[in-house]
């Protein structure tokens, strides 16, 4: 795949995307990390309510890190799997505290170390603090792969795939283009965009 190509067909894409809320309303690192990590198989609107009163009981990562397991699993009871979750982000918050002196780590490999922070999270919140990063879901690797971006299906290599095709600049783009696109188009309506957009020379 042609790079110039690639790139005007995900500056295309972006006309067919809604935007979305849930990268938009936390700029804290750790509120962002937080919310990333909740956001996992929960719609943004149920993360987004979550997420406010999560933050207003808690006000710092510190206050976080002094919170009952309980209290937690009562907050954010309304996003999947809400037990892991809330076991995940107390010992996170922990461990950012007692490792990080309470600053949320920019490097990928330091953020892996945190409970419940896998490489998709890891980018996706990387990508938010301006740091250029893919952070590969369901909607990248499909997308990807229907435009010939990658053939791979595992998200390691996906990612690898679309950092040697697009310039590094435009890696924070990516993501959020194709979760946009794929979230407001599924389907045979994504297909016909998808086609419609691949003739772009």
């Amino acid at each position: 795949m042609n790079q110039q190509k690639a790139l005007k067909q995900l500056q295309e894409l972006k006309k067919y995307g809604k935007p979305l809320r849930l990268a938009a309303e936390w700029k804290e690192p750790w509120k962002c990390l937080i919310s990333t990590m909740l956001s996992a198989r929960t719609r943004d609107e149920t993360t987004i309510v979550v997420c406010e009163k999560l933050f207003k009981r808690y006000y710092s990562l510190f206050s976080l890190a002094d919170a009952s397991i309980k209290e937690i699993e009562h907050i954010i009871k309304p996003v999947n799997y809400y037990k892991t979750k809330a076991k995940h982000v107390l010992e996170s918050a922990k461990i950012i505290n007692a490792d990080f002196h309470g600053k949320i780590p920019l490097e990928i490999n330091k953020l892996l170390t945190l409970p419940g922070v896998g490489r998709k999270t890891a980018n996706v919140f990387l990508s938010e603090q301006n740091i250029a990063a893919i952070g590969i879901d369901t909607h990248c690797a499909s997308i990807s792969r229907k435009f010939g971006w990658t053939k791979e299906k595992n998200p390691h290599k996906i990612e690898e795939d679309l950092k040697k095709l697009f310039p590094k600049n435009s890696w924070n783009q990516v993501n959020m283009t194709l979760v946009r696109f794929g979230r407001t188009h599924r389907g045979k309506k994504q297909d016909v965009i998808i086609k419609k957009v691949k003739q772009i020379n």
